[in-house]
């Protein structure tokens, strides 16, 4: 598993930067994250999971956190942007009590997440209920 760095380097080396907290952007995200979590369930209690939905379920569960995660950077003053941004957004999932093995378990996410849009990488079932499953397990801590 590649190292993660710290959100700190992220700032250092300008991913990341300081902007004024934008409390009512952050809310957006959070009830659009919402929405999409809300969405998402009465999608899987309707249709299930299988091999053709897997990769839409993957790229659901990934947003509904990043959301949230950047609406809560945006809370305490900080912007990331341009290449490594999504890196330093999950290494501040840290900064919000994620374990270590779930900051691993969501930055595989994001690099998954990246080989579908980029490469149109197919994943199964059983790694899409495993994602659900991460996101069902996390959400309640994203709430706080």
């Amino acid at each position: 598993m590649r190292r993660i760095k710290s959100f700190e380097e992220y700032l250092k080396e300008g991913i990341v930067r300081k902007v004024t907290p934008d409390v009512q952007r952050a809310e957006n995200l959070f009830m659009e994250s919402k929405r999409k979590y809300v969405l998402l369930q009465k999608i899987i209690k309707h249709m299930g999971i299988d091999n053709e939905n897997a990769n839409e379920y993957l790229e659901s569960c990934y947003n509904i956190i990043l959301f949230v995660i950047r609406g809560k950077m945006l809370l305490e003053g900080y912007y990331a942007s341009g290449t490594g941004a999504h890196e330093a957004e999950v290494s501040y999932a840290k900064n919000i009590s994620f374990s270590e093995k779930e900051l691993e378990f969501l930055d595989q996410l994001r690099y998954f997440r990246n080989g579908i849009l980029y490469y149109g990488k197919r994943f199964e079932k059983d790694y899409a209920q495993k994602v659900i499953n991460f996101l069902e397990a996390i959400y309640q801590k994203l709430q706080r």
